[in-house]
């Protein structure tokens, strides 16, 4: 099923999302990667905000490549999201709606996707040129010492993703297999 969401998105909304959902984002999400990922853990550590919002928002695994001329972005295909799992389970307990990646969480993420009503998303991998079609604004908000592992806000209409993990642990990766070895 092809559904439109916007971003930030509440628990309602991300009910109504299921495994193999092809969705279409509009509004204001954010990217960070290992870098980012273990620079807000420390400042959670030390007790201190983050400098970002989690709350109703998504976090996209990526790290974008310069941008050409008269672009927002260059290249902004996803990351690998397990490198991100000992990290997810906290920032989804804090309010993270959602995670934008490729390829399989562990057990504790989508543990904590259950627990917090949350979603994982997959981009399509090796399409980074053309996701960055769907981003019409980017800026540095934080981590700005990381390069293209600092957290970017970035302005996106229908950018493209699947559902591969829905609220409730669908997940398509492990619905597909069956489907695919039916006998």
């Amino acid at each position: 099923m092809e559904k439109h969401i916007s971003v930030p998105i509440d628990k309602e909304e991300i009910s109504k999302l299921h495994a193999g959902d092809y969705v279409y984002i509009t509004g204001t999400i954010y990217t960070a990667r290992d870098a980012a990922h273990k620079r807000m853990q420390e400042t959670l550590d030390r007790g201190e905000a983050l400098p970002i919002d989690l709350n109703k928002n998504l976090i996209y695994y990526m790290g974008p490549s310069p941008a050409r001329e008269g672009r927002p972005i260059g290249s902004a295909g996803p990351t690998t999201a397990s490198r991100m799992d000992k990290y997810a389970p906290k920032l989804l307990d804090l309010g993270l709606a959602g995670m934008i990646g490729k390829g399989k969480r562990s057990l504790q993420v989508k543990e904590a996707i259950i627990r917090n009503g949350a979603v994982y998303f997959a981009a399509v991998g090796g399409a980074g040129a053309l996701l960055s079609k769907s981003i019409i604004q980017s800026e540095v908000v934080a981590y700005d010492d990381l390069g293209t592992e600092a957290i970017r806000k970035l302005e996106v209409k229908n950018f493209p993703v699947i559902v591969v993990i829905d609220k409730d642990g669908n997940n398509l990766y492990e619905i597909a297999i069956k489907e695919y070895c039916r006998e």
